[in-house]
């Protein structure tokens, strides 16, 4: 028995490294882990909000004279509030360089409450309200990590402003003057900037945040009795900016799933 024993332990001491280094050469390999990013080619839907400032420089004249005789000196006033967004677009990505590059074409509309005072002499005031906005345009940037662009936007944008029903700023103050100056759109161009980021979570999804500037043309307004709606001889030159942040959330139709990253 114990020549059994010896025998038996003896193999097992000559067999085992053998069996283990069988197995460790049929073990399979796992393969390398593959760095994925998101594809920034396609097009895309987004909608957000955010909140905005508008100002502006007015201007009265008489216009019962020609030329017209300006009866103020130039005066500033605006107004801010929040709005909702709705848009989209298309991008493409390609390779400059080092450089991961993205441009693009968009559009999109903002549907605003943002309300202040135009200010001018005269003896009237009253609220102005930028109800909406939209936008059209390009944009270029580039990839600082696969998932993150940073970008610069520009193009052309009109703003539509509601009309004012002027108060009186003098003697019964507040009340109606029973005049009024109706509503006008405003067109320019915006200038932005911002960065947008894919989420991980869902496939498709990215945020987006921008701020812009439009700057805005100059529109003459002018001013009309309540009643029958005649003129009144005066008219209120305005020319208008506005300044918003916006934050968006953006989902991409052929995001095209994960591509491998070169960076």
């Amino acid at each position: 028995m114990k020549k059994l024993v010896l025998a038996l332990t003896a193999m097992a001491a000559f067999t085992g490294p053998a069996l283990a280094a069988d197995m460790a050469a049929k073990a399979p390999l796992r393969a390398a882990p593959v760095a994925y990013a998101p594809s920034w080619t396609g097009c895309y839907i987004g909608g957000g909000g955010g909140f905005g400032m508008w100002n502006q420089e007015n201007t009265l004249f008489d216009d019962t004279t020609l030329p017209r005789t300006q009866l103020s000196a130039g005066t500033t006033g605006g107004g801010r509030g929040y709005f909702g967004t709705v848009g989209g677009g298309c991008d493409y990505q390609f390779g400059l360089g080092t450089w991961n590059v993205v441009v693009g074409a968009f559009g999109d509309y903002d549907f605003a409450s943002m309300k202040g005072h135009p200010n001018f002499t005269g003896g009237l005031y009253g609220e102005e309200k930028l109800s909406s906005q939209w936008s059209v345009g390009g944009r270029i940037g580039a990839l600082v990590t696969p998932n993150l662009l940073t970008y610069f936007s520009a193009g052309y944008t009109e703003a539509e402003f509601d009309q004012v029903n002027l108060l009186n700023a003098f003697g019964a103050i507040g009340t109606p003057a029973g005049t009024y100056f109706g509503s006008r759109s405003y067109s320019g161009y915006f200038l932005g900037a911002g960065d947008e980021y894919a989420l991980s979570f869902l496939p498709g999804l990215f945020w987006k945040t921008e701020y812009r500037f439009s700057d805005l043309d100059t529109k003459n307004n002018p001013i009309r009795f309540t009643a029958g709606n005649a003129l009144i001889g005066a008219s209120l030159d305005s020319h208008k900016y506005v300044h918003t942040i916006r934050s968006e959330l953006v989902y991409r139709f052929n995001w095209g799933g994960p591509v491998v990253a070169k960076y």
